[in-house]
C-alpha cells in the first residue's frame, strides 16, 4: 500500500463502489469493510483490483488462532495489499495469522501487510472501563495492544491520531499506524468519537490514514479526495 489516503467504500453493493470510483481518476488506495464484502464476496474485492486499486481489506477477524489462520490462509490469495484481526485476540492468535498470509500468498507476490486494530475510534474511555472491564487510560490500553502486535511480528496497528505518538515512540517509525475517524475541519463527527484532521494525523505520527463519508458522501468527491491529500501530504490544518 502507497500512502496515499485510504478511500473507504462503505457501499453495499458493487455498483454503487464502482460508479464512485469512476468518479476519481487515477490509481486509488481503498478500504473494502464488512459490509461490501461480506454482502458480495470475494469477487467485490476482484473487481476493484481489476481496476487498478490497491485494496486494504478490512475484516477484523477475531477468532481461535487455528481459524484465523486459516481465513487468513484464503485471504492471501486475494491479492489485497493489508489486512487485519483484532489485537484482543492475543499474541498466538495474531501470529496464526500471520503464517497463514505467509503460506497463502501465490508465489512471487508479496505478502499483504497485516495490522492490527487495537481500540476502535467509535470506543470512548469511560465505555472501555465499564464495558470491556480494562482499568486505566485508553491510550494505555491502545499502546499495550501495539507492542503486542509488534512482538507478534506483525506490521502495525490501527490507532486513532490521539495514540499515533505515543505508538511511534513505543514501536518504531516503521511500525504502522493506520488511522480512521479522520474529517476535513467542518464535516460531521457521525458515529467516530476520536476524530481528527488529515493534516493533524500527518504531524501525529500516522502513516496512513482512512476517510469514508467526508469524500465518498461529498457533493463533489474529486475536489473533497483533493483537499484531503492536499492536507495529508503538507501536513496542513
Amino acid at each position: 500500500m502507497t500512502d496515499a489516503p485510504i478511500i473507504a467504500l462503505d457501499f453495499a453493493t458493487p455498483k454503487e463502489a464502482s460508479a464512485f470510483l469512476k468518479e476519481i481518476p487515477g490509481r486509488l488506495s481503498v478500504k473494502i469493510g464488512m459490509e461490501l464484502y461480506l454482502q458480495n464476496g470475494p469477487s467485490v474485492v476482484e473487481s476493484v483490483r481489476e481496476a487498478g486499486h490497491d485494496i486494504f481489506l478490512d475484516l477484523k477477524l477475531h477468532d481461535i488462532p487455528n481459524t484465523v489462520g486459516q481465513a487468513m490462509k484464503g485471504l492471501a490469495g486475494l491479492g489485497v495489499g493489508m489486512v487485519n484481526v483484532h489485537a484482543a485476540g492475543g499474541r498466538e492468535m495474531m501470529e496464526r495469522a500471520l503464517e497463514g498470509l505467509e503460506a497463502g500468498t501465490p508465489s512471487g507476490a508479496g505478502r499483504p501487510k497485516l495490522i492490527a486494530v487495537t481500540q476502535l475510534t467509535s470506543t470512548a474511555e469511560e465505555q472501555m472501563q465499564r464495558e470491556q472491564g480494562i482499568a486505566g487510560s485508553l491510550a494505555d490500553s491502545v499502546i499495550r495492544y501495539a507492542e503486542l502486535a509488534k512482538a507478534a511480528g506483525l506490521d502495525g496497528v490501527v490507532c486513532s491520531v490521539h495514540e499515533a505518538s505515543a505508538i511511534r515512540e513505543a514501536c518504531g517509525e516503521e511500525f504502522l499506524k493506520v488511522t480512521p475517524g479522520i474529517r476535513l475541519a467542518g464535516s460531521g463527527v457521525q458515529d467516530q468519537k476520536r476524530i481528527a484532521t488529515p493534516g493533524e494525523a500527518r504531524r501525529a505520527g500516522s502513516t496512513h490514514i482512512v476517510v469514508g463519508r467526508t469524500i465518498t458522501r461529498a457533493d463533489d468527491p474529486v475536489r473533497a479526495y483533493e483537499e484531503v491529500k492536499r492536507q495529508w501530504e503538507d501536513g496542513s490544518r
